[in-house]
């Protein structure tokens, strides 16, 4: 029998142990809050940090376990060290090179262990929307039938978007006709190389044009080697050592400023030295302009010389005057800018301009140093693909039927197919320049 006394224990122990346990829940139930309001915390900084980052801010990959984060420095590059791995898959063993667009570096596909070319875009607005209209031109190209022609531009064989940056994956190819050029000190390429280099050059844009495309950035930085392994020679007019490449089969890159005929036409096209009259003077482009760009180039192929060394439009136009001769009056009359008065170039020859360029330039058959064949029919064909007028331009389907392709290797020879295009790309000469803007919208999706 319980006396009052044990039975006051007794409830009082009974309160004290539901008082603890009440107290023992509590404690529970708040480090659970607790804990809760710590890892939302953590999940909201995560997520902060994956956003797209501005110049220098920092941001961590996502599922990522590692300590670094991603960051870009002040231009908008992507900053790395050799042995990152992007996007998990693309180890990066080599920088290759740098340019206003972002980088370019060199990788090991994990997955099917190839070395590759990865171009890491800039985090920058302009930039990036410059790569997907590459992207673009790349897939537009990847879907096209005709292989032959497709064999001369670099393949593309991936793309992707790394916190901000577009990452294009590339076959990996080597050097550039003008890198090779510059390490050989500016040895000029024998004229059978020239040779073989032209004509895939014009083959490749041709198939451009066949796909309503004008690259518009013609320059021999950007026609690579497909390997440019070379044997070592001794000239005995140089009393030197130079290189010459073993394997002149060339790919064309670089398709972030190539434009489609219906879309927007840019007033101003093309590097500097291989920029055509009608941009310079605003009079409206077309594909033409490739033609004259592949002129400029074959001219440096062969004397190891930009052909116009120069970066003002007045000074251009005035070496092109004095190189090829007037400037069509129909030309200079049509122009808005103010190159011209009384339908002549305003130009001092007696200026330090003026001899500048009348010491460093002279009539583009004075470049002929020898009576060969080979090199008139060269100059020839130069001679007709800068011909001012872009309706009298030679066609590039007429181009490759010049003489000077007559010689070359028949193992050489890249045999295209004709479509019912190749109809209007042969009547080039009866095309007239654009007379204005062309607007359209480019977009990829995936």
């Amino acid at each position: 029998m319980m006396t009052h006394s044990s039975k006051s224990s007794s409830s009082r122990r009974k309160q004290s142990s539901s008082t603890t346990t009440s107290r023992a829940t509590i404690s529970t139930t708040s480090a659970t809050q607790t804990r809760r309001k710590r890892r939302a915390r953590e999940r909201s900084r995560s997520r902060a940090n994956e956003k797209p980052a501005k110049d220098g801010r920092s941001r961590s990959p996502k599922g990522s376990s590692t300590k670094t984060p991603i960051q870009d420095d002040s231009e908008g590059h992507l900053v790395y060290k050799i042995g990152d791995v992007i996007k998990g898959r693309y180890t990066i063993i080599a920088t290759l090179g740098e340019g206003t667009f972002g980088k370019v570096v060199q990788v090991v596909d994990e997955q099917t262990k190839e070395k590759l070319a990865l171009k890491i875009i800039k985090n920058v607005d302009k930039y990036r929307e410059s790569a997907k209209l590459e992207i673009n031109v790349l897939e537009t190209l990847n879907r096209q039938e005709d292989a032959t022609g497709h064999k001369l531009c670099v393949r593309m064989l991936n793309w992707f978007n790394y916190h901000g940056h577009m990452c294009i994956a590339f076959e990996m190819l080597g050097l550039s006709v003008f890198d090779f050029l510059k390490d050989n000190e500016y040895q000029p390429y024998p004229i059978d190389q020239v040779r073989h280099i032209g004509y895939q050059l014009i083959c490749s844009v041709y198939y451009l044009h066949k796909n309503n495309l004008t690259h518009t950035d013609l320059k021999p930085e950007n026609i690579l080697f497909v390997r440019s392994d070379f044997d070592v020679q001794f000239n005995d007019r140089k009393k030197r050592e130079v290189r010459k490449v073993k394997d002149t089969t060339i790919k064309l890159i670089d398709f972030g400023s190539a434009t489609f005929d219906h879309e927007y036409h840019s007033t101003i096209v093309s590097t500097r030295h291989y920029r055509a009259p009608e941009v310079i003077l605003e009079l409206g482009w077309n594909q033409s302009c490739d033609i004259w760009s592949i002129g400029c180039i074959l001219f440096e192929l062969y004397l190891g010389i930009t052909l116009f060394q120069t970066h003002d439009n007045r000074e251009h136009l005035a070496m092109m005057e004095r190189i090829l001769g007037p400037i069509p009056p129909k030309m200079s009359k049509r122009t808005k800018t103010r190159y011209f008065y009384n339908g002549r170039l305003d130009w001092d020859e007696r200026s330090s301009a003026g001899r500048y360029v009348r010491d460093h330039c002279k009539p583009l058959e004075r470049y002929i140093s020898n009576g060969d064949d080979n090199v008139r029919d060269l100059f020839d064909l130069i001679r007709k693909m800068l011909a001012y007028d872009p309706k009298e331009r030679l066609s590039l389907r007429k181009a490759l039927d010049h003489p000077f392709f007559d010689k070359l290797d028949n193992r050489q020879k890249i045999s295209l197919k004709r479509t019912p295009l190749d109809v209007d790309l042969e009547a080039d000469d009866s095309r007239s320049s654009s007379t204005g803007p062309k607007r359209a919208k480019r977009s990829i999706s995936r």
